[in-house]
């Protein structure tokens, strides 16, 4: 397998394209959601388009695929699901997505819960999870259940803890805010709130971050440690460990 290179190509207000290469010509990239954007750092960057990977149909991240489809002579991958066009594959749990111009493959991670059939793409240490897991945040639960979201945010957690994460958005420093109102005396949340803040202040990216330190300060993947719980039980009693905590700060988050 070839070494991996991910360059993050700002789209909208908060957006971020991963493009994927691997020292070649040929690359690929993961939601592209304006091709203007990508058309610019594939021109500087003298690459071809080969290859398109969709987490899920929302318009922030598959708004650039025809335009694209256009351009160059692409195979466009993502999850089974109707409303996403133009689709060569689609792809479901434990199935392996193959880059051969890149050398190159990704195991395919149903994660409903941001959407009912979104996916994610794991490999080569690296994470594209679309917007089910923020760096200390996660998406919001637009078409799918508390209990979809925690199993799919359980999956994710298994992966090994140096597993880059390359999320969608840059949301870092709102999720800080509120991941400090749920486990105000979490230690490692505080020093990465800190970076996070210097980062951002400088106009520098908070993502890809680790798998094993969101485990340690995202509190969606910490829905059954005792502080989060706390948390939870602070807004409605009696709630338990889990998908329960999970739905109650998610529901305070959406309001935050």
């Amino acid at each position: 397998m070839s070494e991996i290179s991910v360059t993050a190509i700002p789209a909208f207000s908060d957006n971020y394209i991963w493009l994927i290469s691997t020292g070649g010509e040929e690359c690929a990239v993961v939601d592209p959601g304006d091709a203007g954007p990508v058309i610019r750092e594939l021109t500087q960057q003298g690459l071809k388009l080969r290859y398109i990977l969709l987490t899920h149909h929302h318009p922030d991240h598959t708004g650039g695929v025809a335009e694209l489809a256009n351009c160059y002579d692409v195979s466009i991958f993502g999850p089974h699901y109707a409303r996403i066009p133009g689709q060569d594959r689609s792809f479901s749990e434990g199935e392996s997505v193959r880059l051969p111009l890149l050398d190159l493959e990704f195991k395919v991670i149903e994660v409903p819960g941001h959407t009912s059939s979104h996916i994610a793409f794991f490999g080569h240490e690296c994470l594209f999870c679309g917007d089910t897991l923020f760096s200390v945040g996660c998406g919001r639960l637009f078409e799918g259940s508390p209990e979809q979201m925690q199993s799919s945010l359980d999956k994710l957690a298994r992966l090994p803890a140096p597993t880059r994460v390359f999320c969608a958005h840059e949301y870092t420093l709102s999720n800080c805010d509120f991941a400090l109102a749920v486990e105000p005396e979490n230690a490692d949340l505080l020093k990465r709130a800190s970076e996070v803040e210097a980062f951002r202040s400088v106009g520098r990216s908070t993502v890809p971050s680790e798998l094993g330190e969101e485990l340690a300060v995202n509190p969606f993947l910490r829905t059954r440690e005792p502080a989060v719980v706390a948390a939870a039980q602070n807004r409605r009693p009696g709630v338990q460990p889990g998908a329960e905590t999970l739905a109650v700060i998610r529901q305070w988050k959406d309001s935050f």
